[in-house]
């Protein structure tokens, strides 16, 4: 049975704050874990199962609450992750501090990107939601909703099995940003990408309601910056998590080799 501890500060807010999963002796390195849910729902409960996983490959595994909804408007979950960076950093955990990866799904798998570009992590996004500038100059005629049509709140296997959904697409970008439209292009992460950019493994379904544009656009700027990384188009409707069990060896392949 993995060791945890649950509900760790990070910072003074409600919401920094992460759970710990512990491996059986000396940790090999830490990985951080970044929940989705479409920074405006979710949870770190939801992915015990990823901390309890990288804690039996022998990593200090953090998984971590950020700012949602309201108070979680764009940078926020990003300065989050920042803090949680540097409270990890100066912790009393037992851990290399020059082995470090991230792990992020969906919105989490934003996230994760940034700290890579941010910090040089080697890091890991399935579905991740990159495409964000480009894509909404390009549908302007889609009305944006907050509904989602498959069990939104329910395990995050189980989020969207059915393809493309435009409206919740739209609908959970723009409310990231506040009604504010002049940030989309910073938000970009792809626009970041330098050769100091940290390796990256890149996932997503050939149809589910995260656009292939966003990977193939960030797998683009990582080749023209000379930046190592693993693309991988899962056949299907899956989101992130929901084909998991597909790109489990991929991904701890990755880490391994790259943490």
């Amino acid at each position: 049975m993995v060791e945890t501890k649950l509900d760790l500060s990070y910072g003074d807010l409600p919401a920094q704050v992460t759970d710990l999963y512990f491996p059986d002796g000396k940790a090999s390195g830490a990985v951080i874990v970044i929940h989705g849910g479409g920074w405006f729902r979710g949870d770190k409960s939801k992915d015990a199962d990823l901390g309890a996983m990288f804690a039996e490959q022998g990593y200090l595994a953090v998984v971590a609450n950020y700012r949602i909804g309201d108070e979680g408007h764009y940078p926020a979950p990003l300065t989050d992750m920042d803090q949680l960076y540097t409270w990890l950093k100066a912790s009393d955990l037992d851990f290399p501090r020059e082995h470090v990866a991230v792990f992020g799904s969906s919105v989490g798998g934003n996230m994760s990107a940034e700290m890579a570009i941010k910090y040089g992590l080697p890091a890991v996004s399935l579905s991740g939601i990159f495409d964000i500038a480009d894509w909404l100059e390009q549908h302007p005629d889609v009305a944006g909703s907050l509904d989602h049509k498959n069990n939104f709140g329910g395990p995050s296997s189980e989020i969207n099995q059915d393809g493309a959904d435009d409206p919740f697409y739209k609908g959970f970008v723009e409310n990231y940003f506040g009604g504010r439209t002049d940030q989309y292009v910073a938000a970009t992460p792809s626009h970041r990408v330098s050769a100091t950019t940290g390796p990256m493994y890149l996932a997503n379904s050939l149809n589910e309601f995260v656009p292939n544009s966003g990977v193939l656009m960030m797998a683009a700027a990582l080749a023209s910056k000379g930046v190592p990384f693993t693309l991988r188009l899962v056949p299907g409707t899956h989101h992130a998590k929901g084909y998991l069990d597909v790109v489990r060896g991929d991904v701890l392949r990755f880490v391994a080799d790259n943490i």
